[in-house]
């Protein structure tokens, strides 16, 4: 007892400093959890789901295995460590008393805290729930502004064409405007709605297309453990459970930089939803009961697609209307755009069945899904898709467990949709010694495997229509210095969209970390990708659809100092080549960051130097933003990028963030294609945002 208050006393002031609670460095993240940053990724939702957990952190002294590993930062090791601890000492009665725990140093003990409490709320649910809401103090209203100041082809009067028509325009203007609400309290209510009108929308009432002055309206109201109602939420939620191949919403990663945490999905249940992507989620009602060890859970959903409508005529002669494609896009800045919008409804129902043992060691599930849509979706053929969803309805059902046995993580799930397609990942976690980490995932996908909600392990963007096993290790000698590496091997029986033959290919990411001092950080970074790819016309050779193995390397070498209380640098360099038959190229970024913390006022900026040859090198590196606010533009071509954020606590209540951002081509007078082209080398965008807090 005496050295736990030693260390106490050791890391308070240290800990006052480099700690503020309810704050994630988002930068940090997005280097450990995406080794390279790519567009095929959706940020948007991982930054969402990230959110989200920092929004509704777990309570420690009631945590599982489950819970804890939903976190993506802890090993087995230390969390077996952490259960020891609490059945060996009751529940904490500090977060300073985690630094008491083995294996649970400084470093892990600041990425966990933004996602944790030790907070149960008994006393405020002595009030009426009406009560507890109009007096809550995590309450916030925050609004949003963006603008890229130069003048986009789509805002500019429309064309005469040859057949005497006018071309086509944006309807809108170019303000992208962005307002949320919430009041949530932990693990016992959350309200709010999120509203978004995206560039070139237009600000309008039209019932007809489902827009009400904003484009996009996303609502919810969920209760947290109501007598023996675990959850029940009203609205556009999200449910995730197993490892994604039903219901795979929420926050999960795949390969990245973190080699072992990152390969499991954990079964948190149901979430409200609260980002302004228009897909993805669900819009009706879900709640989920508790009896013992045995949790039941029950949903519906009626929601508006956006779907292009055809109609063609059947043998009778009578028109037969289907869908032709659903889009992601959530755009509705042209007459085409608004006229798919909401076309489309689709309903679900399904349900789960969740087992957790006494001691929380071992976890068995069950789910399934019917979705139907209002038409039937029959996408525009093509060989790569043969296998794709068609019809009407799709039905999935899976079961998943997980295991939890001393410092190792057993967990699988197998899954078959309606087409008899079937869908299996099997995984293992293990601490095989204090210093060393290991982890290995299998996976196969049927190219006929339907998931319309699933978001499983994969190499592609999709679980369907692939085979793969990876492996991943991390080996951490001292405090100083981390090694991670990962394999992964995955094969492609049928076509793909750009490679028009089955397929395979192979992976691997080395860093190595070095942190010699709390106030220096640096790593190094390789990694190889090579899979096949459609070869250019030019190299076919008169045979057409020839395949090739392209392969991609990355390089990436960052260095992070803190010079002082109030400055901090951060220098990065990265470069990568492609090469596919006799075809070369290679590019680089430079990026120089410096921010400052003035108490009320912080201020970040970044200089960047980018060259590259072709798309195939575009360089992507996180840039910070606005509160909740996502950027990740991709360097291409030549030129330089550089911004500037700053945000001041003018009191209490209101808080302002302003960001301008600038990217000057060297190599091109144009910008962009089509209705985005842009005239000029320069690109110029502002942020601003107010939050006010209530009851503060």
């Amino acid at each position: 007892m005496l050295s736990f208050f030693s260390l106490v006393a050791l890391f308070s002031p240290l800990w006052a400093q480099q700690h503020r609670f309810k704050e994630i460095d988002m930068e940090a993240y997005i280097e450990e959890l995406f080794a390279i940053q790519e567009e095929e990724i959706n940020y948007e939702d991982l930054y969402e789901g990230l959110l989200q957990m920092q929004l509704n952190p777990i309570s420690l002294n009631r945590a599982g295995n489950e819970e804890l590993q939903s976190l993506f930062v802890l090993t087995p090791l230390q969390i077996t460590s952490f259960l020891t601890y609490r059945a060996a000492f009751g529940p904490l009665l500090s977060l300073y008393e985690l630094q008491a725990i083995p294996h649970w140093d400084l470093e892990t003990i600041q990425r966990v805290l933004p996602f944790v409490t030790l907070a149960e709320n008994t006393h405020l649910r002595q009030q009426p729930l009406f009560q507890r809401i109009i007096s809550e103090r995590d309450a916030y209203l925050i609004l949003r502004h963006r603008r890229v100041w130069e003048t986009r082809r789509g805002f500019l009067p429309a064309d005469t064409l040859a057949s005497g028509s006018l071309s086509t325009r944006y309807q809108g203007d170019p303000n992208d405007l962005y307002a949320r609400f919430r009041i949530q309290h932990v693990r016992d209510f959350s309200v709010g709605f999120t509203m978004d009108k995206d560039p070139g929308e237009t600000f309008t009432w039209d019932p007809a297309t489902q827009r009400y002055g904003f484009n996009f309206i996303s609502y919810h109201a969920t209760l947290y453990d109501k007598g023996p109602w675990k959850t029940i939420s009203l609205g556009d939620y999200q449910l995730q459970f197993g490892q994604g191949l039903v219901f795979g919403a929420g926050f999960s990663v795949g390969k990245g930089a973190e080699t072992i945490t990152t390969v499991r999905r954990s079964s948190v249940g149901i979430r409200p939803y609260t980002s302004v992507l228009e897909f993805g989620f669900f819009r009706g009602g879900a709640a989920t009961y508790r009896k013992g060890g045995w949790e039941f859970t029950a949903m519906y959903s009626n929601a508006p697609r956006d779907a292009r409508i055809q109609v063609e005529n059947d043998t009778m002669e009578r028109p037969e209307a289907y869908i032709s494609s659903l889009l992601r896009s959530g755009l509705h800045r042209t007459p085409s755009e608004i006229e798919a919008k909401a076309q489309a409804r689709e309903q679900n129902l399904g349900g789960n069945i969740h087992f957790n043992s006494p001691n929380k060691n071992f976890q068995w599930g069950s789910n399934a899904l019917h979705t139907q849509f209002s038409q039937p979706f029959q996408p525009n053929p093509r060989v790569y898709n043969a296998f794709e969803f068609t019809g009407s309805t799709n039905h999935i059902y899976s079961t998943y467990f997980s295991y939890n046995l001393h410092n190792y993580f057993f967990f699988g799930e197998s899954a078959r949709s309606k087409s008899g397609g079937h869908g299996t990942v099997l995984g293992l976690m293990s601490s095989l010694h204090p210093k060393v980490d290991f982890s290995m995932l299998w996976r196969q996908f049927d190219r006929n495997f339907h998931t319309l909600y699933g978001n499983a392990f994969s190499e592609g963007t999709r679980p369907i229509n692939e085979t793969g096993l990876y492996l991943g290790l991390r080996y951490k000698p001292n405090r100083k210095f981390t090694w991670s590496i990962y394999h992964d091997q995955f094969r492609f029986p049928w076509l793909r969209f750009r490679v028009y033959q089955p397929s395979h290919g192979t992976e691997w990411l080395s860093r190595i970390a070095y942190s010699p001092s709390k106030n220096t950080f640096l790593f190094l970074q390789a990694r190889n990708e090579s899979k096949g790819r459609n070869l250019p016309n030019l190299a076919q050779n008169g045979v057409s659809h020839l395949v090739g193995t392209g392969r991609r390397r990355n390089l990436v070498f960052s260095l992070e100092h803190k010079l002082n209380n109030t400055w901090q640098i951060k220098s990065r360099v990265q470069a990568s080549d492609f090469l596919l038959g006799t075809q070369y190229s290679k590019g680089f970024a430079l990026a120089q960051d410096l921010n400052a913390d003035l108490g009320k006022i912080r201020l970040s900026g970044r200089m960047a130097l980018f060259d590259t040859e072709d798309f195939e090198n575009r360089q992507y590196i996180y840039e910070k933003n606005v509160l909740w606010a996502f950027s990740l533009p991709n360097y291409y071509g030549q030129g330089l990028r550089y911004y500037l954020l700053g945000q001041w606590r003018i009191n209490q209540q209101l808080t302002f963030w302003g960001r301008w951002a600038r990217t000057s081509f060297t190599d091109r007078r144009q910008i962009g294609t089509g209705l985005q082209q842009i005239e000029g080398s320069f690109l110029s965008e502002t942020t601003m945002q107010l939050r006010y807090q209530f009851n503060r």
